[in-house]
């Protein structure tokens, strides 16, 4: 697997558990858990820096998807 495949995972997953902690009565957190992808989405579009991008590329291979 590549890095921008991961990373897309990695935020399915995170918004996944939102859910299910909302439905499971755990508002509050389901809340700031979706507040946090919030700010790193806009981070990310505004300055074009990912974190978890960032992290992931020092231990996965880049995505080639020329090939």
């Amino acid at each position: 697997m590549c890095v921008s495949k991961i990373q897309r995972l990695m935020t399915s997953f995170v918004l996944a558990v939102v859910i299910a902690l909302y439905f499971t009565g755990y508002v509050n957190i389901a809340l700031w858990l979706q507040v946090f992808v919030i700010i790193m989405m806009t981070i990310w579009a505004l300055t074009n820096f990912c974190p978890s991008i960032w992290v992931l590329k020092k231990i996965f291979p880049p995505c080639e998807w020329d090939k």
